[in-house]
């Protein structure tokens, strides 16, 4: 029996960005395309339009509900030691970025800082400010921080997935003009498990918030 409109369950713009969060997860972001929506919530694409002006206004969407889950569970975590609670809710927010691997990339493409970060960026004033940190360092925690908030950190180049081999007599001229870094990186074997990049590993974010926090601490008590 065909289900009628009136029967179906009503079109929300929650129950959209839940349905673009899933086709994101399981196909990644250029997945997510109105047509496609439009299939997945058994609607015409151009009855979306309704609840979300424009394939720009779902991104946003996207993004307000990642860094809201981010907020949500930063909320709730809090320790004695305000390195421990920066800690914590920097992997916390690590956790929800592996569910959700396409994140990082939307998130750093705006050229404006979204307003579901202020929460975040509250949260963490309100932390370090408690813990004895006055403006101008709490400014630079936001800064020295960065990306790390929300759970990955930003490298400046990225090979992309579909880049060709390289070149094995290119590499043996680098090697011969770049000899530490060839050497460094034959060495290094990056993990797998918990990576959103090539070199934005679990083990690599943990060892680089680490030393913010740390050169933090140095700060305020200096």
């Amino acid at each position: 029996m065909k289900v009628t409109p009136s029967a179906q369950e009503a079109i929300t713009p929650e129950r959209i960005v839940h349905a673009a969060v899933k086709i994101a997860d399981a196909e990644g972001l250029a997945a997510v395309t109105m047509r496609r929506l439009g299939a997945a919530l058994d609607r015409e694409a151009m009855t979306l339009y309704h609840y979300t002006p424009s394939k720009h206004a779902l991104l946003a969407a996207l993004i307000d509900h990642i860094l809201g889950q981010i907020a949500h569970e930063s909320a709730r975590i809090a320790h004695d030691d305000w390195r421990d609670t920066v800690r914590s809710r920097c992997l916390a927010a690590r956790r929800l970025m592996l569910r959700h691997p396409w994140a990082p990339a939307l998130i750093t493409a705006q050229d404006e800082t979204p307003a579901a970060a202020w929460p975040i960026y509250e949260l963490l004033i309100a932390t370090v400010t408690a813990g004895g940190f006055d403006n101008e360092l709490s400014h630079r925690t936001v800064h020295a921080l960065g990306s790390m908030l929300f759970g990955f950190s930003s490298e400046l180049f990225q090979p992309d997935a579909q880049s060709p081999e390289p070149d094995p007599a290119a590499m043996r001229a680098m090697a011969e003009r770049f000899p530490h870094l060839a050497r460094m990186a034959s060495a290094v074997v990056h993990e797998r498990d918990g990576a959103l990049s090539m070199c934005d590993t679990r083990a690599e974010f943990i060892f680089t918030l680490d030393l913010v926090l740390d050169g933090l601490e140095r700060a305020r008590t200096a």
